[in-house]
């Protein structure tokens, strides 16, 4: 592989680092804000599972993504990365939680317009729908969970100690497959702009296994998204864990439960062909915003509450957050197109005939 398509890959990795640093808090967020699970543990839990669950389950949500903007040029796809990641650098660094999923579309947007492309409207509107409708089916699992959960445990009589037992447990086992849900939505974000003009080969080890060219690039995104766990997460999981209201240990298992469920939903092939065959209507496989997944979820416990202690201030930063990224990422986009292509003399688009 040349030097420079190793540079170019730098900003898919960049992404991936800045998804991890903010989108972990989604994961294990609520039980780390609870104080039930140590962030070490958290960080190092999440990093496994992202990774599994980008290599064995990513590819559906990923082709999806690249439907929006086919970038056909490799400096093209490192602009729209790069600027995906900055934006949510920094809003990561003001320890927002916001939509990684957003920040992608923006930058393919602003690639599409800098380039004259015409954006997939069928795709864009699948994608953007599901910014609608993932906090509220998160909000509609959750309030039913934690309905089941609390009758449950008002009926059992479970010694407070077991209880606390149960539940560590249970926020390690939701953890693990949160972060599965996670690698396999989400790290379309990552590499999804780079399918198209995937520098990789397929790679056998004898008769064993074959990494096709796509796996191995889930495989560097999905390992960039654990640096960016383990180094730079635990800040914006003490806003989600603590910021919008204070959870319960029960409360926070069922909000990352109910996140992972929607994350998985828009990401498992095997649903998608069991509905189809029935003759069932699909869940379409699209990068879905873990953000928005989480905080749908924990506001539908607050709800179901009665709405107190919520604290609509962070609420409402979040949202804000939500809203200027994908513009934010698709200004760098644009301005960071122009440069490469009248400055540094790249090719970032390969016009189709």
């Amino acid at each position: 592989m040349e030097v420079s398509t190793i540079l170019f890959l730098t900003s898919g990795l960049f992404l991936g680092w800045a998804l991890g640093a903010n989108d972990a808090a989604n994961v294990f967020g609520t039980a780390v804000g609870s104080r039930m699970i140590k962030f070490s543990t958290a960080a190092i839990v999440c990093s496994v599972f992202v990774v599994l669950g980008a290599v064995a389950s990513g590819t559906g949500a990923a082709h999806t993504l690249g439907k929006l903007g086919a970038i056909t040029a490799l400096p093209g796809a490192f602009m729209a990365a790069f600027s995906a990641g900055f934006s949510v650098y920094l809003m990561t660094k003001a320890g927002i939680a916001v939509s990684t999923t957003q920040a992608i579309v923006g930058s393919i947007i602003g690639w599409n317009l800098f380039s004259g492309t015409a954006t997939d409207s069928s795709a864009l509107t699948k994608i953007v729908t599901t910014w609608v409708v993932c906090p509220l089916l998160a909000a509609g699992i959750s309030m039913i969970l934690f309905t089941a959960v609390t009758a449950f445990l008002r009926r059992s009589n479970i010694h407070l100690l077991r209880t606390d037992a149960y539940t560590r447990i249970g926020l390690l086992a939701a953890g693990a497959f949160g972060a599965y849900s996670l690698g396999a939505n989400n790290i379309g974000n990552v590499v999804g702009v780079f399918i198209p003009s995937s520098p990789f080969t397929d790679f056998s080890f004898g008769d064993i296994f074959t990494l096709t060219s796509i796996e191995q690039l889930f495989l560097v995104g999905a390992l960039a998204i654990a640096v960016g766990v383990i180094t730079y997460s635990k800040r914006v999981m003490m806003t989600v864990g603590r910021g919008m209201i204070p959870l319960s240990p029960v409360g926070a298992w069922v909000a990352v439960v109910s996140h992972s469920i929607v994350l998985f939903l828009f990401a498992s092939r095997g649903l998608e062909s069991f509905l189809a065959s029935h003759g069932l209507p699909t869940i379409p496989l699209v990068p879905v915003s873990s953000s928005q997944a989480v905080v749908g979820a924990v506001l539908g416990i607050a709800l179901l509450r009665g709405g107190r202690n919520i604290r609509w201030r962070v609420v409402g930063s979040i949202v804000i957050g939500w809203g200027l990224t994908p513009v934010i990422a698709g200004i760098i986009c644009f301005v960071g197109l122009y440069f490469l292509q009248n400055v540094f003399n790249q090719q970032v688009y390969i016009p189709v005939l």
